[in-house]
């Protein structure tokens, strides 16, 4: 669900410094409401400080409120929040239910690389989250849509591919610039999924047991 402006200049990391072979498919994974219960952390945390997130759209900034009140927070303040959550707190927040088992079925069949759009101030609380979880993959943290970087991984690959996100919009620009990826939308909360906007042309699959063989099927041959 979380989503990073974009704000640096692209820079695609060789798969050999990430410790992943190029002759293995590769599979491409984001973290808020896919591997992690992103909005369930998120909302303790702005609980703890006074503030609700309701779950009315398939939004973030525009489902953060004070308590009582009927227009959301400024996005500048809700913002705050979201950085203040990054630097401080990402790391408490719940394993989506069944992905690490998935991903872990996965492994032997495929490289695997953790793609998330979260501020810089993450990357240590965010790969220490995925090591406690069993979760030791890669991890790249990057900003704006994502088919271009992802355009970059792949081709270093001779494998199959394939990419997983809540957001269409990075699922279609994966497609757009990576149109050998299989592309798979997951929502992970419960009370997300009613809410998020589904598209023909990426297969939504919320439940990680059928999602991981779709996967599996999608990168295999």
């Amino acid at each position: 669900m979380a989503d990073a402006p974009q704000s640096s200049p692209l820079v695609i990391p060789s798969l050999e410094r990430l410790g992943l072979r190029r002759d293995r498919p590769l599979v491409i994974v984001d973290v808020d409401e896919v591997l992690g219960l992103f909005m369930a952390g998120f909302g303790a945390f702005v609980a703890e400080r006074g503030y609700e997130l309701r779950f009315e759209r398939f939004a973030l900034f525009q489902n953060l409120y004070r308590p009582g009140e009927a227009e959301h927070l400024d996005i500048a303040e809700g913002r705050k929040l979201f950085d203040d959550y990054f630097r401080t707190e990402c790391g408490v927040m719940e394993p989506a239910p069944g992905a690490v088992e998935a991903l872990n079925r996965l492994k032997p069949r495929a490289e695997i690389l953790i793609l998330s759009n979260a501020p810089a101030d993450a990357e240590r609380l965010r790969g220490e989250w995925l090591k406690r979880h069993g979760l030791p993959h890669s991890l790249v943290l990057s900003s704006g849509p994502k088919g271009p970087i992802t355009a970059g991984l792949v081709a270093q690959t001779s494998g199959r591919t394939a990419f997983i996100d809540d957001l269409l919009p990075n699922l279609d620009s994966v497609a757009n610039h990576a149109p050998q990826t299989a592309t798979f939308q997951h929502v992970a909360d419960l009370r997300l999924r009613p809410l998020a906007p589904r598209s023909a042309r990426h297969p939504r699959i919320d439940d990680w047991a059928e999602l991981g063989a779709a996967i599996e099927a999608a990168i295999s041959g």
